[in-house]
Parts: structure tokens; C-alpha cells; sequence
């Protein structure tokens, strides 16, 4: 399953009262109201309507605030939240740097777990009230997770973060809404002992017994317990109750993987109603014992079964009175999953096929595939079909020529030069995808080093003269405040070298601009020429280009770069100004500097000369990039074939064994790289490789428990060396999110490997014994199951052609009665329709084969194992926060 991208989700947070003076509680002031722009969490389930439906399988996504709600009675005002989840904020008072006591500020961000494991952390927004993340996630998840949860957290720098709420979302609520959830969800407090996690390893038995039949609790072992302890493990042991008894195993020291292997009995009444129960806890020797998850089991059940034996998942002690409903805040969030069955590749085959043959025909007329595609598909999912079927036509070589099909079609149906991809229609969606798959890092070259450089400068910078702000620019080299004239002079200056540096980038990238992009972008070029002829539209072949390449890719990028992975954290508020600036600009180049595109912000009129000259440049870019002859298009296409792209690399630190146990000191920082060929690392990124991992000798990649090295940011890639030894390489990454991605990129990468593991051990074998579970034997097969299918969705993963396949198929499935009728209505037009003659006889009507070809996949879901039941390694899970 994916988790996927999200609107931006809010959060609101009862703001804490200030303290009241000592003696003066009757004259205490009402709590100090928040001066920046707030929102109220609305009542009730109804703002769920105001969020809009996620774009992937599973997304939850952070949302901008719409209208400003009108403040009722003499409430305490809410705390906005921004981008990705909004947050409230915290209800009680917080021993942080700037507490909420005194200045009634936050510092929040989120936590997102699956199945109590963290596997995405947003940004920290420091000191406000309104924090705003904007981070969008796609994630695939095995079938059999159960919930997806996500904490608020504020951060304190002295102490331990503090807990403000979260919202839980198990598979069933998810499954419950086909179309995404979508709302207010209200924040929940965080009680200890419904943050279980685990499961435990039982054998029940009905056995006879000297007077009457006694039932055999046999307690094995469980895994991956809570940690408790401010070690990162527990002191667990479990306690069975029946019929009023009690017993207890022993207390495993230090371990979330304990192993007990004991056998308890209780006398048996029949028709006894009493329910077995076994609970797991945390020993404490001061304080009190922490709940670490129960079950219960039907007595009833087992007189019948006589004997059960399995892992069993622990579940909370929700016996608990809570705190009344939304009084913590609410969450606002947008999650889809979406619950996907591939099957093997030979069944899409006619589907992929017939798809392809349209394509590579390029006929027009009222019996083509993709236009009925394009007039059946909704606008609410034209970008996800645009985006399933580009990755489909890019795996097959194809992807040109799909987009020069749509590029006719736009044609066909534009009379007018000013309005042309001006709409959401497929072939602009269709574009915007492309150049997001094909051309991410073609952005990276020539974007990276102008954004960074905004990013460091900081600069106050603001044309608008109704917007400047003197006071926030500072003084002039002389100490003296600067002038309102000065300030928009300064700024004109810092966007024309900006802007400057930008186009000249641009100029310089032809040759490294991807062969496949040029292609396509030659074919638009033709396309519209020959549509507009003439001398009055010279300029409009040049615009079809700059409205994909500037007003759609590169202004997006310029105005949100996190979104585009330019940067790791979104702008603040003035460098956020600076980049709008910069991309206005950037679409005035874009439209050819026209009459109309200045009239709109007079204001911008600084900039003009370095538009006029932009606008030359681009031109002349343009002008070079669509001169690629298609030999040369093939020469650059076999050379990047013959190199291994990298699929993920960076600084991550090596942990080199020394002594009898490991210790932060012997981290080293090494440059990785990771390609579809091998994992290697060197001194830096230029030095030769020093050490060299072959993917198909990698059998797991896996999380490390936080205390085998005081870090919970370890992960460990167990391999097998040349002589086929297995060995262990421990890496440590700077945040969650970093580990997460290496995560990713390796199991991905191995995922079809013969030889990968069911099991690992989660620890290390410190001495003489693994510090998970405490076992001797070092080559034991593992205390904890691998997770090889959890990974994250990243802008450069490769095709995946099979889960496209099934996406393009599951939506012509639902718009199957509409392309019946269509099929009706041409077979009635013609006086004939298509049908097949015979069982090994296929319809020469493309429609009538593609109705066909929807029938027997939907005969072979069918007829798979799995039933409706996903199956394959890809379940996507689309998650934004």
C-alpha cells in the first residue's frame, strides 16, 4: 500500500490561560489572545466538505486555511495550523524555551506512525501558533497493517517533547471511505496504556485433568513490545487471569523481545462464561508497573477447538474514562487508501498492448482509445489517470509519442492561440506528470544552486509598494532607517540578479536537459506551428513550450521547492515573498513579456528590462532544445542506458565494530550510493569507492531498537559477503525521515531477491548473546519479522509497470458503463458492432477489445488467491501531512 499525497491538514489547540498573579485569582486576566491570524475548529462533522479528496491511494494532507470562521461567545481561541496537518495547539502549559505561559506560542510538528511505528516526521514550526508543514507522503504498506495514527508533538529543547493529542485511523474506518476521509477529526488525549504494540506468542490446550478438564495457557515469547524504560527497552512479563486466579512468569530484563516458554493450568468448569485473559506488563521497581497490552480469549471457543496456538496481536485497556471530546483541538486531514491487487504481469499484457497500438497508430476519430478515455474520465481524476497512464507509456518507450497524440487532440479542439493547455485537460496533466518523472533532476541542476542562494541571503525583498514594510528591512550602511524608495530599488536589484542568474542557467542546459524531454518538446514545438502558421502567432510555438517548462514546472518549483525536494523545509515568510516575486517574473519571461501579463502588476515595471532580455534568452534556449534530430535523440538515449543513475545517495555514518560492543565513537561519515546495481561507499562523493555490496546479495534491510546504540535513526543491511558469510553493516541517519528513505531505496531496489529474510534480530549480538532477545546463538534466525514491504514513494523510484497497469485498469473498470454506451452508440452509427465470433476470436473494434480485455481481467481478480484480498508487493497508501 502507498501512502500518498495529502491537502494541507490543520490543527487547533485550546490556547493555555496566562497564570494569574499570587493573591489576584479573582482579578486573573482572560487568556491573552493570539494576534496573529487563528481559526476555530468548527463543530461537528460538517467542515469535513471543506477539504478537498487526496490525489493518491493513501493520503492525509495538510490543507490552508479557507475562510476565516466567525469568532462565537467568549471561547479561548484555537491555534491555526498550516501546511500538512494542522496542529493545535497545546491545551496545558509547557516547560519549553519560550513556554506557552508566557508567550503563548508552540513549537509543533507531527509524528506519523503505522502500527506504533514512526515513519514520517514533519518540520518543527518554532514559535507560532499557526505552524504550517505542507509535506506530502505516499507510502506502501503490507495488507495486514491496522491503523495509521498521528501525534501532534511540541518540542522542547531541555526535556522530552511533549505530547499535545492525536488522531487514530484504523483500516476499517479507511476502507469505510472508498473516496478518502476527509475532515475535522478531533485530537484524543494519549493515555499509557492504549499505546501498546506487539504481539505475543500463545498455546492454548484443552487437556484432561485428575477431576475435570483443565485449560493449558503456554506462554512462548512476543515481539516488539513497547519500550517503557528510559533505556529504550522494557522489563516485561505477563499475567494470565482466569476464574478469579492469577499467575505470572517470570520478568525478562531489558529486552522488547522477551522469551519465556512457560505453561500455566486452570481447573475448567463446563459452561463456564469467564474469559481467559493475558496481559503483558512492564516491571518497575519504584514507580508502577507500565500496561503493555492484553487479549482475551473465548473459553467457549476453545472447549470447542480443543487447542490454538498463534501470534496474537496486543490490544489497549480502553476501560478508561476520557477527557471530553475536542477538548484537545482538532485535526483537519484528508487520507485515501487504496487497497490494490496485481497480479502478474502476463495478465496486463493485452491491456498494456492494446493501449500501446493506439498510441503507436496515432489515428484520430470517434473509435479512439485515449480520447474516450479523456471524455469518460472525471476532472477530479484526470491527474491520476494523466499520471498512470505517462508511467505507463514511459516503461514502454512510448511516452513521446503518447503526449504528441494528445498535443493533436488539444490542437484539433483550439481555435483560439490564447487559450491553448490553458485548461486541465489530459494532455496538460499528462505533461505536468512527464516533466515531474522524467525531468526531477534536469530542475535540481539548474533550480538547486538560485534557491539555495535565496534561501541563505534572507533578503527583505518587496515591490509592491502597498506591501513594504520599513521597519522589518533595517538600517542602511549609515545607521539610518531606510527609505521606502530605497527598499524597492534594493529589491528590484536582488530579483534582477536572481532572475538573471536563473535564465542564464537555463541557457547553459540544453545539453543536459533529458534527451526524451527535448523530444517531446520538439514535437509540441511542430505541432503548434503547423496549427498556427502564421506570421501573427510566431510567438505561440514558443509559448505551448515556456507554459509547460516555466508556468508549470519551474514557477511551482520556484514558489514551493520543498514540494519539489529543492529543499527540506519550506520557506519562511520572507524568503516565501522573495520566491513569489522571482516566480512572477519567471512566468512574465514565460509569457513573452505580452501586453497583457503587464498590465496586471504595474508594480513589476522595475523588472522589465531583464524580462525583455529573459524573453530573448528563452527564446533562443528554446531554439536550441527542440533541435535534437531523432539519431541524436537515440545516441543520448543508448549512452544513459549504459550508466547506473543513482537512486539514492548521501552522508550517512558506518558504525565500525571495536571491542566487545558497539559505541557511538566508532561512527564514521562515508558517502553512500545506491544504484540498481550495488550499495557502495567512499570518503566523499568524488574519492573512488572503497567498498562495494551487490544487490543480490542483500538479504534485509531493518530498523535497529534504539538502545543497541543510544539512536533510534539505525538501520542495519544484512548481506552476504563474497565467500557467502552473512554480515551486518550498522548505518546511523540524522532523522526519521532519512532513514525511513534509505529504507525504502534499499528494499525496493531488492525486492524481487530470491534469498531475503523472513526474520531479523532488531539488536545486536553484544558478547555473548543478541541484546533484542537475549539468545547465544548468533546465527539464530531472528526474534522480529522483516518489514521489506513498507516503504516510501520518492519523486525517482523506479517504474513500477505492473501497479500502473492495474491503477489504468481499475479506473476504466469504473467507467466501464460508460464506454458500453459509447460502444453502443458507434456500433448503432455504423449499422454493425464488433463482437467476438468465438472464444479465441477477439474483436477487430478497439473498444470492443479493450470491453473485452476489462472482462477477462476482472475474471482473473476473480480467480486469483488472494480473491479481493491484496496479494502483491504493491499496496499503494497515500498519506500528506
Amino acid at each position: 500500500m502507498k501512502w500518498k499525497r495529502f491537502s494541507r491538514p490543520r490543527a487547533y489547540l485550546p490556547r493555555p490561560a496566562r497564570p494569574a498573579p499570587r493573591g489576584a485569582q479573582s482579578r486573573a486576566r482572560p487568556p491573552a489572545r493570539c494576534t496573529r491570524p487563528w481559526r476555530r475548529a468548527p463543530p461537528g462533522p460538517d467542515p469535513a466538505r471543506r477539504t478537498r479528496d487526496g490525489q493518491t491511494q493513501l493520503a492525509v494532507h495538510p490543507h490552508r486555511g479557507g475562510e476565516e470562521p466567525a469568532r462565537q461567545g467568549h471561547e479561548e481561541p484555537l491555534l491555526r495550523k498550516g501546511a500538512g496537518l494542522g496542529i493545535p495547539q497545546p491545551p496545558t502549559c509547557k516547560s519549553m524555551d519560550t513556554g506557552p505561559e508566557s508567550t503563548g506560542s508552540s513549537d509543533p510538528y507531527c509524528i506519523v506512525k503505522v502500527d506504533n511505528e514512526p515513519i514520517i516526521r514533519t518540520a518543527t514550526v518554532w514559535k507560532t501558533l499557526c505552524p504550517f508543514w505542507g509535506e506530502e507522503y505516499q507510502v506502501h504498506l503490507p495488507p495486514t497493517f491496522h491503523a495509521v495514527a498521528f501525534y501532534v508533538m511540541d518540542e522542547d529543547a531541555l526535556s522530552r517533547d511533549d505530547v499535545i493529542g492525536k488522531v487514530c485511523l484504523t483500516r476499517d474506518t479507511l476502507a469505510a471511505h472508498p473516496k478518502g476521509f476527509s475532515g475535522w477529526a478531533h485530537l484524543t488525549e494519549v493515555d499509557p496504556d492504549e499505546e501498546v504494540q506487539g504481539e505475543i506468542h500463545l498455546r492454548l490446550e484443552v487437556v484432561p485433568g485428575p477431576r475435570a478438564r483443565r485449560l493449558r495457557c503456554s506462554v512462548l515469547e512476543a515481539r516488539d513490545l513497547a519500550p517503557k524504560d528510559r533505556n529504550g527497552a522494557s522489563d516485561p512479563f505477563v499475567r494470565v487471569h482466569y476464574n478469579g486466579r492469577t499467575q505470572e512468569t517470570s520478568i525478562v530484563k531489558k529486552s522488547c523481545y522477551p522469551r519465556w516458554n512457560e505453561m500455566f493450568e486452570f481447573e475448567l468448569e463446563e459452561g463456564a462464561m469467564e474469559a481467559l485473559c493475558v496481559e503483558a506488563w512492564d516491571w518497575d521497581l519504584v514507580s508502577r508497573n507500565d500496561f503493555l497490552g492484553k487479549v482475551v480469549f473465548n473459553v467457549q471457543r476453545l472447549w470447542a477447538t480443543q487447542q490454538e496456538e498463534g501470534w496474537f496481536r496486543l490490544q489497549p485497556d480502553q476501560s478508561k474514562s476520557r477527557r471530553g471530546e475536542g477538548s484537545l483541538g482538532s485535526l483537519q486531514l484528508e487520507v485515501r487508501l487504496r487497497d490494490e491487487t496485481v497480479l502478474p504481469s502476463g495478465c496486463y499484457q493485452p491491456l498494456v498492448r492494446l493501449l500501446c497500438c493506439e498510441v503507436k497508430l496515432g489515428t484520430q476519430g470517434p473509435g479512439q482509445l485515449i480520447p474516450l478515455i479523456e471524455e469518460t474520465t472525471s476532472t477530479e481524476c484526470r491527474q491520476d489517470v494523466a499520471t498512470n497512464l505517462l508511467k505507463l507509456f514511459l516503461g514502454q518507450g512510448l511516452a513521446k509519442d503518447f503526449l504528441d497524440l494528445l498535443f493533436q487532440l488539444e490542437l484539433g479542439r483550439t481555435s483560439e492561440a490564447n487559450t491553448l493547455f490553458r485548461s486541465n485537460s489530459l494532455a496538460s496533466k499528462s505533461m505536468e506528470s512527464f516533466l515531474k518523472v522524467a525531468g526531477m533532476r534536469y530542475l535540481h541542476g539548474v533550480l538547486g544552486p538560485i534557491i539555495d542562494r535565496v534561501f541563505e541571503e534572507k533578503k527583505y525583498v518587496e515591490l509592491d509598494p502597498s506591501k513594504v514594510e520599513v521597519k522589518d528591512v533595517g538600517c542602511s550602511g549609515l545607521h539610518r532607517p531606510q527609505t521606502e524608495a530605497e527598499v524597492l530599488e534594493q529589491s528590484a536589484q536582488t530579483l534582477r540578479t536572481h532572475l538573471g542568474a536563473l535564465l542564464s542557467a537555463l541557457s547553459r542546459s540544453v545539453r543536459a536537459c533529458p534527451a526524451v524531454v527535448r523530444a517531446t518538446f520538439r514535437q509540441l514545438f511542430r505541432r503548434v506551428r503547423e496549427r498556427f502558421p502564421s506570421a501573427q502567432h510566431e510567438n505561440v510555438p514558443f509559448i505551448a513550450v515556456t507554459s509547460f517548462l516555466c508556468l508549470r514546472f519551474f514557477s511551482p518549483a520556484i514558489m514551493a521547492p520543498k514540494l519539489f525536494h529543492l529543499r527540506e523545509r519550506h520557506a519562511d515568510a520572507r524568503t516565501s515573498r522573495t520566491l513569489l516575486l522571482l516566480a512572477k517574473a519567471v512566468q512574465n519571461v514565460g509569457n513573452m513579456d505580452t501586453p497583457a501579463s503587464r498590465a496586471k502588476e504595474a508594480w513589476m515595471e522595475p523588472l522589465q528590462p531583464t524580462v525583455r532580455q529573459g524573453v530573448a534568452q528563452l527564446k533562443d534556449f528554446i531554439t536550441k532544445l527542440v533541435d535534437i534530430e531523432e539519431k541524436e535523440e537515440l545516441d543520448l538515449q543508448r549512452a544513459l542506458s549504459l550508466q547506473a543513475p543513482p537512486v539514492k545517495e548521501g552522508p550517512l555514518f558506518i558504525h565500525r565494530t571495536k571491542g566487545k560492543g558497539p559505541l557511538m565513537s566508532s561512527f564514521k561519515k562515508l558517502h553512500f550510493s545506491l544504484t540498481t546495481e550495488a550499495l557502495s561507499f567512499a570518503k566523499t562523493p568524488s574519492s573512488k569507492k572503497s567498498a562495494l555490496i551487490k544487490l543480490a546479495n542483500i538479504r534485509a534491510a531493518e530498523k535497529v531498537e534504539e538502545k543497541s546504540f543510544g539512536s533510534s535513526h539505525v538501520m542495519q543491511v544484512i548481506y552476504e559477503d563474497d565467500a557467502g558469510k552473512p554480515q551486518t553493516m550498522y548505518l546511523q541517519c540524522k532523522c526519521v525521515n532519512e532513514l525511513n528513505q534509505w529504507l525504502s531505496a534499499l528494499r525496493k531496489v531488492c525486492i524481487s531477491n530470491p534469498s531475503l529474510l523472513g526474520s531479523y534480530h532488531p539488536g545486536v549480538f553484544r558478547g555473548d548473546k543478541w541484546s533484542c532477545c537475549h539468545q547465544k546463538d548468533k546465527s539464530d534466525l531472528g526474534c522480529d519479522k522483516t518489514r521489506s514491504r513498507v516503504t516510501l514513494q520518492e519523486w525517482n523510484d523506479p517504474l513500477d509497470h505492473d501497479l500502473e497497469a492495474q491503477l489504468i485498469y481499475r479506473h476504466l473498470l469504473g467507467v466501464e458503463a460508460a464506454l458500453r454506451e459509447k460502444h453502443r452508440e458507434l456500433s448503432a452509427g455504423t449499422g454493425a458492432g464488433s463482437v467476438c465470433t468465438g472464444p479465441g476470436e477477439a474483436p477487430e473494434d478497439p473498444l470492443a477489445q479493450l470491453l473485452q480485455v476489462l472482462q477477462d481481467l476482472q475474471e482473473a481478480h476473480s480467480s486469483s488467491p488472494a480473491g479481493s484480498r491484496p496479494s502483491g508487493p504493491n499496496r499503494p497508501l497515500a498519506l500528506q501531512t
